[in-house]
């Protein structure tokens, strides 16, 4: 039986510190889309235009363009997917706990926080950030979701995790490296781990699908929605994550093996 679901994925390239006006082209895509789709997604750190990599980054600006959870644009966001009946991942800087993490906040289609990711493995140009720690899966009424950022995709244990908790689609908001090269790691990601992905970046948007294959793709110089319906059926049929050996894979998970990650002092804005 097929279990079509709706995706729009926003390709627009944000402008740093602005967020009034990454805010309004937002909220001008969502309205021209969100009531044709079941999911809407943003590029990473969308809000604020990805500024954590700024020359002229200072805690108190950044301060300014972050948001926590209980802002008055959350409620607002909140209350955007409730109007269009749309569920919506947005990429925003969170200030949490006197730090800044890089998120994406998940609202159902009923205007309810139904997930939150923080970025989990941080690059030299993300050292202003505070890493996250968890990687899960969420429920929407259409499916289990899962979400990872960026540079979180280079790592297979990221996205083999949200799958082996049931997500059937990665919504993966983005800003870095994207082309040739990336389709290549997305298609790979969908095939070893029979799910879709659908990566989310101001200049590309793109959907691969279980088989490995790129299901969509929109890639353009001005601000625009890929609009594409999957059908999460095809994440079930194949049987090759049923036939893994688990047993065999015991380095994967010792901590003894892991490579230290450089260590840093993200700032705090208290």
């Amino acid at each position: 039986m097929e279990r079509p679901v709706t995706i729009g994925m926003l390709k627009d390239v944000p402008a740093k510190w602005d967020s009034e006006r990454n805010w309004s082209v937002f909220c001008e895509q969502l309205d021209r889309h969100g009531g044709d789709v079941d999911i809407f997604i943003t590029p990473e750190c969308y809000f604020d235009g990805y500024a954590v990599t700024e020359q002229d980054w200072t805690v108190e600006r950044f301060g300014q363009v972050a948001l926590s959870v209980d802002d008055d644009r959350i409620h607002d966001l909140r209350t955007l997917a409730k109007e269009h009946d749309t569920a919506i991942v947005f990429g925003f800087t969170e200030k949490l706990d006197g730090g800044f993490y890089n998120c994406a906040l998940l609202i159902d289609r009923s205007g309810n926080m139904a997930g939150k990711y923080h970025k989990t493995h941080l690059l030299s140009h993300d050292h202003r950030f505070h890493r996250g720690d968890h990687l899960d899966a969420f429920d929407l009424d259409v499916g289990r979701v899962g979400m990872v950022i960026c540079a979180d995709r280079r790592w297979p244990e990221s996205i083999r995790t949200l799958r082996l908790r049931g997500a059937e689609i990665c919504l993966m908001p983005t800003y870095g490296l994207w082309g040739d090269e990336n389709e290549w790691w997305m298609r790979t990601r969908s095939y070893e781990n029979q799910m879709f992905v659908c990566f989310t970046h101001p200049n590309a948007s793109l959907i691969t699908n279980p088989k490995g294959k790129v299901e969509a793709k929109l890639e353009s110089n001005e601000p625009d929605v890929l609009v594409h319906t999957i059908d999460l059926a095809q994440v079930h049929e194949g049987n090759h994550l049923e036939n893994r050996r688990p047993e065999l894979y015991g380095p994967l998970t010792d901590t003894d093996h892991r490579s230290a990650q450089t260590p840093f002092d993200a700032p705090r804005y208290e």
